[in-house]
């Protein structure tokens, strides 16, 4: 999953990491899995898997 940053500043907030976690514990009860979640900003993207934040 991803979304945009209209600040462009791709640093995942609180509120990403908490909704990312949320995400992620309804789709397994789905029996889906949520591979990473992206923040994409002016100059780039932040992975939230990649920063440990999931």
């Amino acid at each position: 999953m991803l979304h945009n940053h209209p600040s462009g500043d791709p640093t995942p907030s609180r509120a990403d990491t908490e909704i990312t976690r949320e995400i992620v514990a309804a789709a397994d009860t789905l029996g889906l899995k949520v591979h990473d979640h992206l923040v994409i900003g002016r100059h780039g993207a932040a992975s939230l898997r990649q920063l440990g934040l999931m």
